[in-house]
């Protein structure tokens, strides 16, 4: 019954081949959070995010996506933590510049869900991660008259796996990180 739901589901929308579709990164935002001593929940956003997803609409599959994440695109709304989240202290952009995930494999959940398996690169260490995505649209852009596709996913990263342990666990090591991405042909 789930694959009949799927398949229906994916049978109204619009056919094309596979196709490289570029990060429409006005459209899109890769959010973190994290708890500051049990006192409050700060949130950073990355703005400059790049990347591109090859869509295989007949397959999702055979998908796959790379998404590189500069630092220097790191927010929080406060200057100076953005500075110092940037520090050896933190994240060394200095010596790692970019986050990037490289997606290894794309399986298919009930309805319009995926879990995409992949590979984080963060301050000089790649481990695998699973986001739990879910598609919102994929068509043709009625302004552009482009293939366009959109996805949300969501993961939990431990900082410390990641060599960035500062302050564990006064400061929380689970970090739940929200994605939005739009993409284009």
């Amino acid at each position: 019954m789930k694959h009949l739901l799927l398949s229906l589901l994916l049978s109204g929308l619009p056919a094309f081949a596979a196709q490289d579709m570029a990060i429409v990164s006005r459209h899109s935002a890769v959010v973190f959070q994290w708890n500051h001593f049990g006192y409050s929940n700060p949130v950073a956003r990355f703005e400059k995010i790049e990347g591109k997803l090859l869509l295989d609409e007949q397959d999702l599959t055979k998908s796959s996506v790379t998404v590189k994440l500069a630092l220097d695109g790191l927010r929080t709304g406060v200057a100076a933590l953005d500075e110092h989240l940037k520090t050896d202290e933190f994240l060394d952009a200095a010596q790692y510049p970019d986050i990037t995930f490289t997606s290894t494999g794309i399986e298919k959940g009930p309805m319009d869900t995926l879990k995409i398996n992949g590979m984080l690169f963060l301050h000089g260490v790649t481990r695998p991660i699973v986001l739990n995505a879910k598609i919102n649209k994929i068509s043709t852009d009625p302004a552009t008259k482009k293939s366009r596709a959109g996805f949300d996913a969501e993961a939990t990263l431990r900082r410390s796996d990641f060599g960035v342990g500062k302050y564990v666990p006064s400061v929380a090591d689970e970090l739940p990180v929200r994605i939005t991405l739009e993409v284009g042909a």
